[in-house]
């Protein structure tokens, strides 16, 4: 008996084995289906390429503000930071010296042409008595050299006069251009030494200026489309329109014009700086900051834009995976060039009709077959 039921289950497990085999044999008989894959025709349309080049803003005028006469600082007009006007007062020095050194000035000059109408006077009688030969010739002559000499001592105190009120007026110090002004460097009850104590600083902010360098292959094409358009390099290029982004990305661009660059190319670096110009009415770009400028660099002309996800490496080539109105997938080596638009430009290996894999790329190899599903490429990419 016991026998019975051990054969019995032995053949239970044979057939089973049997069964499960019949299953693989099955499963490895029906092929995986295509691999899904995401393709597009790339972006088709008209685009001028850009430099892009790393550089800093910097002020149109800026000025490190100092007193033309020394004394102690007895005001300070301004909020640290603020937008000043030109002609703004600033800062003031007690005028309390300079308003008594005016003083004696004016009554030294009120002293000369006493004496000077005095000499005037008597050059006039002893003129009219030499006539009469009352007095000699001699006494005419030192009473013309007492006239002369009153002359000279009134223009001379009229002069200190002028120094005088000219000084007070510099114990008032204003603002040479609008601007933001930066914070007071000096306390009041200091002294201040003339033309050498730093008060504070201005920087003007609408316009402003960005400077970058560019090399020399740049700059010869650079300056042969100035040339193109009748206008040196050095002279801006005819204001050739430029586009500048800031480390924020939050920040829109901002449009600007060339206006600038260097007469010569710096020996060590190999390099030219060039300058461009923005407006600035918002206040929110500031000297020092740092930029990123786009420059045309071509002609305009019907340009080939892929995503970047497209396009992957082999070694040191860089190819796209294209596919066929059969679904079947091959490869085609490109030659990238710039970012435009937030595509990559294709200068060479596409003619724009192609159908090429933006998403799935991972699941594709050149040969296999793939479930393709099409969609259209935006203008701009999100």
């Amino acid at each position: 008996m016991m026998l019975r039921v051990i054969a019995l289950v032995a053949a239970g497990l044979v057939l089973a084995a049997c069964d499960q085999a019949d299953q693989a044999a099955e499963a490895r008989a029906v092929p995986p289906p295509p691999p899904s894959v995401t393709i597009a025709k790339p972006v088709v349309k008209q685009i001028v390429e850009d430099d892009e080049f790393v550089g800093r803003f910097e002020a149109v005028d800026e000025v490190q503000v100092s007193a033309r006469v020394g004394g102690y600082l007895d005001e300070i007009h301004f909020e640290d930071g603020a937008i000043v006007e030109a002609g703004q007062l600033l800062f003031t020095i007690d005028q309390r010296p300079f308003r008594a050194i005016l003083g004696q000035a004016e009554a030294a000059l009120q002293i000369a042409q006493s004496r000077y109408e005095f000499a005037q006077k008597e050059l006039a009688r002893a003129e009219e008595l030499v006539q009469r030969g009352n007095i000699s010739r001699s006494v005419v002559d030192e009473r013309r050299q007492e006239f002369i000499s009153s002359q000279a001592e009134v223009g001379g105190a009229r002069a200190a006069v002028q120094a005088a009120a000219l000084d007070l007026e510099f114990t008032e110090i204003r603002a040479p251009f609008g601007g933001r002004i930066g914070r007071h460097l000096l306390s009041i009850g200091n002294l201040v030494e003339a033309n050498e104590t730093v008060l504070t600083s201005i920087v003007s902010l609408d316009p402003i200026y960005f400077y970058f360098d560019i090399n020399e292959r740049y700059y010869l094409a650079y300056a042969r489309d100035a040339r193109s358009r009748g206008q040196a390099l050095q002279e801006g290029g005819s204001r050739l329109p430029v586009t500048v982004r800031l480390g924020d990305t939050v920040e829109e661009p901002r449009e600007g014009n060339l206006d600038f660059s260097e007469n010569r190319l710096d020996e060590d670096s190999g390099t030219m700086r060039v300058r461009a110009v923005f407006q600035n009415e918002d206040l929110v770009l500031q000297p020092g900051l740092f930029g990123r400028v786009n420059v045309p660099g071509s002609l305009p002309y019907l340009g080939i834009l892929i995503p970047d996800e497209a396009i992957t490496a082999d070694q040191n080539k860089r190819i796209v995976y294209l596919v066929n109105e059969e679904g079947v997938v091959s490869t085609r080596e490109v030659r990238p060039g710039p970012k435009i638009d937030g595509y990559r430009v294709i200068r060479d290996g596409l003619t724009g009709d192609e159908q090429i894999v933006v998403e799935g790329l991972m699941r594709v190899r050149p040969g296999i077959t793939v479930a393709p599903e099409t969609i259209q490429l935006a203008e701009e990419a999100q």
